[in-house]
C-alpha cells in the first residue's frame, strides 16, 4: 500500500467515545483498541483513527464529511438507525449514485454511498 502524500489516519472529536466504538464496531465491523477513557483508536481494514473526548463539528459549520461506501444503501440505513444512529439526509441520488447522511452516537456526521440504483 502507498503512504506517501496519503491519508495516513483520522481523529474524530466524539462526546462519548466508547459509544461511537460501540456503534462502529456494530454497524461497521471496525476494530478498537481503547487508551483510557477519553480515545479508543480504530482500524477498518484500510484506514486507521480514533476518537477522543470532544465537541464534534459538525458539515453545517464547514467540517469536512467523511464519506463511506456501500453496495446497498437501504439495509445500511436500517442497521444504523437500529444501532442509535439519526439520518439526517435520507437517500438522495446525486450524478454518480446514491447517498445518505446520518449522525453516529458520538455526534459525528458522516455518509454513505452507492453507485447502485436499487436497495
Amino acid at each position: 500500500m502507498k503512504r506517501e502524500r496519503r491519508i495516513d489516519y483520522v481523529e474524530f472529536a466524539s462526546r462519548d467515545p466508547a459509544a461511537s466504538r460501540v456503534f462502529f464496531e456494530q454497524v461497521f465491523g471496525w476494530t478498537f483498541e481503547d487508551y483510557g477513557p477519553d480515545y479508543t483508536a480504530f482500524d477498518d481494514g484500510e484506514l486507521q483513527g480514533g476518537f477522543f473526548r470532544g465537541t464534534p463539528a459538525t458539515t453545517s459549520v464547514g467540517a469536512p464529511l467523511l464519506v463511506l461506501y456501500a453496495a446497498q444503501l437501504g439495509p445500511l440505513l436500517e442497521v444504523i438507525a437500529a444501532q442509535g444512529g439519526e439520518v439526517v439526509k435520507p437517500i438522495f441520488t446525486f450524478p454518480g449514485g446514491r447517498r445518505f447522511q446520518f449522525l453516529e452516537p458520538g455526534g459525528n456526521e458522516l455518509a454513505v454511498w452507492s453507485e447502485r440504483d436499487n436497495d
